[in-house]
């Protein structure tokens, strides 16, 4: 059954944050989306996770209709510093944090810096890229040219280029989208990948995260795994064979099957 979404602005950490609320029958689920992506996008999986939790997925600044603007810190712990005011001004507790990418590493540094209300986080491939080590396998044209693209003006056809593999429907909806995207705010996130020390985090979040990791894309391999498990062993971990980096985008059914191992839930093959 389709969870039509709600639309909503609140004021949280200084800045207006908008939100899309999936109503659903159980705990609160805040979903952080990665560097470029609008909470809209987010809508298909949303829908699903909606059959466990009550789902929130957030415009993160600089994207979507969230605030935005040359005046605003884009750098990590500001978007932290978010993510822990909009669970506060939402007056949300026993929260499950699920970010991709971007949304990963700042769920982490919200959870590491001891953001109340936060009592799960499942990270879907955060980039483990950082001082000293080896980049983010994306380049910052990529994204820098889709969203001068879409600001010009484009279509699903425009957006095949970037997104071969997707839908006509996800590719419409990121053609629509994508010019909310700020672009510095995308270079300020994409040089964190390199500059902000992730791995700090991984020891500070205890038992309460769970790592889903790509088997397509090469942004989580063998050894980065190995080392997580060295700085934090209760981090739980499940694998997405057939999927790159978007993984609900290129295996719905088995990211949601992903979060049934981490979470006990029992979504996946349920539409």
């Amino acid at each position: 059954m389709t969870c039509a979404p709600t639309g909503h602005n609140v004021r949280a950490n200084g800045i207006r944050q908008h939100y899309l609320r999936y109503r659903g029958p159980g705990a609160p689920m805040v979903v952080v989306p990665g560097i470029t992506s609008p909470a809209i996008t987010w809508g298909f999986v949303a829908e699903r996770l909606a059959e466990a939790f009550d789902v929130y997925v957030l415009d993160v600044r600089g994207r979507g209709l969230s605030s935005t603007g040359p005046d605003l810190d884009y750098g990590t712990d500001a978007l932290a510093a978010d993510l822990a005011g909009f669970i506060e001004a939402a007056g949300l507790r026993d929260v499950t944090v699920l970010g991709h990418s971007m949304g990963a590493r700042i769920g982490a540094r919200a959870l590491g810096g001891e953001a109340s209300g936060i009592a799960r986080l499942v990270m879907v491939d955060p980039p483990v890229s950082g001082p000293g080590r080896r980049p983010y396998p994306s380049r910052l044209p990529w994204y820098v040219e889709s969203i001068r693209l879409a600001t010009a003006g484009t279509d699903a056809e425009g957006m095949r280029a970037f997104c071969p593999t997707w839908s006509d429907e996800q590719r419409a909806l990121r053609a629509e989208w994508l010019h909310t995207c700020y672009e510095p705010a995308i270079v300020r996130a994409f040089n964190d990948f390199h500059d902000d020390d992730f791995h700090a985090d991984l020891p500070k979040l205890g038992a309460h995260a769970g790592l889903m990791i790509a088997g397509r894309g090469g942004v989580i391999e063998q050894a980065d795994r190995d080392e997580i498990a060295r700085l934090n062993p209760s981090i739980a971990m499940t694998r997405v064979e057939n999927a790159g980096h978007m993984i609900p985008w290129d295996d719905l059914e088995g990211f949601l099957s992903g979060i049934d191992a981490l979470l006990g839930t029992r979504i996946s093959g349920r539409s």
